[in-house]
């Protein structure tokens, strides 16, 4: 498919399923975390998806080449993604889908930040701070509005950020290191190949590594292996390569409104008043910050 220029009716559903993916693979995660320990789960991921990206490159002929400093930045940005799992699953291990997709998708928020003082041509504009102010302000009304019966736990909700930044730090990794100079299915390999043994050491820190394990967290390692981090993963990225990477990034606000609503129906949660006002906020902040600039 020939590069676009604006977003189409095609690239718009792509982008909303792959939101509701990514909300869905929360439920999937918080399920399978009460079979298998969080962190030896996602090592258990990554490594699996070592396997199906490596069979994906062999069977489109894509060689594993790394330019000139990009393996070593791979590297870096394999330990980021390992370290922005572990905080991801173990924030579903401890707190609600509702809670963690509020703090795991306020990424933007973070990558914002950071890129301010990285990239020089990606400098925190007027309404790029507008945003960063509603997201930031959605982030701490989740984090002081818990009240007395409020579920899941602060550590929770801490992780869920850290896995935040950990995403951020990972794709800026991506965008502003030698890695982007590799192929995006090379730079996805890299990065679980390095995730996953060390994900798998640390494991044992964090207790048991099998839980109540039954064939449904089996089959929600396998979803997670397959669907999520190999062909969802892949499908994204081929998506940022035809679309404008700020079309693509403004569907991200939909991820924690997914996710709020998958906790809800599938899981029971209850969604309290301060949920929606963080969610708004947080959602609002994502569109203003990944909202492109005006062309002069």
């Amino acid at each position: 498919m020939d590069r676009k220029t604006h977003m189409d009716a095609f690239g718009a559903g792509s982008l909303i399923a792959f939101a509701l993916l990514l909300a869905f693979n929360q439920v999937v995660v918080k399920v399978a975390n009460a079979g298998l320990q969080p962190a030896f789960f996602a090592g258990l991921r990554s490594v699996g998806a070592v396997v199906c990206v490596g069979l994906w490159l062999w069977w489109r002929g894509i060689p594993l080449h790394f330019p000139k400093g990009a393996l070593a930045a791979g590297i870096i940005a394999g330990v980021c993604f390992a370290a922005e799992f572990l905080f991801l699953f173990i924030a579903l291990d401890l707190t609600t889908v509702a809670r963690s997709g509020i703090m795991f998708y306020s990424m933007p928020l973070w990558m914002a930040v950071i890129a301010h003082f990285v990239l020089p041509d990606d400098r925190v504009t007027p309404t790029k701070a507008l945003g960063l102010l509603l997201a930031l302000a959605g982030v701490a009304v989740a984090l002081l509005g818990r009240g007395a019966g409020s579920e899941g736990s602060l550590w929770g909700d801490l992780a869920g950020i850290g896995g935040a930044i950990g995403w951020a730090v990972t794709a800026l990794m991506a965008k502003a290191s030698p890695l982007r100079l590799a192929r995006p299915e090379v730079q996805l390999w890299i990065q679980v190949l390095v995730s996953g043994p060390i994900l798998i050491l640390a494991a044992p820190l964090f207790g048991p590594l099998i839980r109540d394990l039954e064939p449904i967290h089996l089959w929600a390692l396998a979803f997670q292996i397959v669907v999520v981090v190999s062909a969802g993963f892949i499908f994204w990225l081929w998506l940022l390569s035809i679309y404008p990477a700020s079309g693509v990034a403004s569907f991200s606000f939909l991820s924690p409104v997914f996710s709020v609503l998958l906790g809800w129906l599938v899981l029971g949660e209850e969604i309290r008043p301060v949920i929606v006002v963080a969610l708004v906020l947080v959602a609002a902040g994502i569109l203003l910050i990944n909202r492109p600039p005006k062309r002069a």
